[in-house]
């Protein structure tokens, strides 16, 4: 039996940290920031406080952070879900929802970072490479662009404000 292609990431569902079912068409018609997270990361101390400050300054205009916890990169993300969402919600004083963990990359990648990848190859193959990989998606659930773990969230500020303003 085929199942339909999935054309959006609108036609996903994910775990949130508590193991429910979020299905990310709630998210329809914003604009979304899609980051795979881990707490004990060279990247973790520049990325989480720049992740907060573009959710805060944008949330009211559409934009939402979502972030997913993996430990596929020097077992960076060892903790449970629940120490997970603690740290990054008090240490990083994190609004945006924090996901189930998740493998990105393998035969056992969740099927979200499958359709990501697909969507926006990277600089050496359809691969993450490392924690803090960026996907931004327009208000049509469209992967419109991909960026390195070394791009700070800040720097792609002004790629977020047009796709809001295009809304």
């Amino acid at each position: 039996m085929a199942t339909q292609a999935k054309k959006s990431v609108y036609d996903f569902t994910v775990k949130d940290v508590k193991g429910q079912d979020v299905d990310l068409s709630k998210y329809r018609g914003k604009v979304l920031l899609i980051v795979n997270v881990a707490s004990q990361c060279g990247f973790t101390n520049s990325n989480y406080p720049e992740l907060t400050t573009l959710y805060q300054k944008y949330k009211d205009q559409g934009l939402e952070v979502l972030a997913f916890p993996c430990n596929q990169f020097g077992g960076q993300e060892p903790g449970s879900n629940e120490q997970i969402q603690e740290f990054a919600c008090t240490r990083f004083k994190a609004e945006y929802p924090v996901f189930s963990k998740v493998n990105v990359n393998g035969k056992d990648a969740d099927p979200l970072y499958k359709f990501l990848k697909s969507s926006k190859g990277g600089f050496l193959g359809d691969s993450i490479k490392w924690n803090f990989t960026k996907f931004l998606v327009n208000g049509e659930g469209e992967v419109v662009d991909r960026y390195a773990p070394t791009t700070n969230p800040l720097s792609i500020e002004k790629d977020i404000k047009k796709l809001l303003n295009a809304a």
